[in-house]
């Protein structure tokens, strides 16, 4: 019983990734053409961070990229998230990339269409809290919807 269940929550999250990255896409290839990042990284990034657009932040805060910073959401509980709040996730979308071009290592990488160089300069940059673990989310994304 527990095989199948967790079968049926991978199958689930590959759909809504699936449908993520369809309805994203053409926004990750203007803007990484814009921005010189691959649309592919743009696309997993956000598909991970936003848990295919079905993640809490993503949906409450229109964050898709795990952006830490202000927000004016306070939930039942009176808490505040540490996550950065938008208007829409275009603003999100936006926001990732001006961030991007803020990095050491924009200069170097930008036009380079290498997500794995992408994804191991964000990397070590400490732009996730478990580097490891979150290139490899990174990477089956990449893998699995063939970015």
């Amino acid at each position: 019983m527990i095989t199948l269940t967790l079968l049926l929550v991978v199958v689930t999250a590959n759909a809504q990734n699936k449908k993520y990255i369809t309805d994203h896409k053409i926004l990750a290839t203007l803007l990484g053409e814009h921005y010189g990042i691959p649309p592919s990284v743009i696309l997993a990034v956000a598909t991970v961070e936003s848990a295919g657009g079905a993640g809490a932040t993503a949906k409450v805060l229109n964050n898709h990229f795990g952006i830490v910073g202000r927000n004016r959401y306070v939930n039942h509980r009176g808490h505040k998230s540490r996550y950065k709040q938008y208007d829409n996730e275009y603003a999100s979308y936006l926001d990732f990339c001006n961030m991007l071009t803020r990095k050491r290592f924009y200069a170097k990488l930008k036009n380079n269409k290498d997500p794995q160089a992408w994804i191991k300069a964000m990397s070590l940059s400490g732009y996730s809290e478990s580097p490891e673990e979150w290139e490899q989310k990174i990477n089956s994304v990449l893998h699995s919807h063939k970015l």
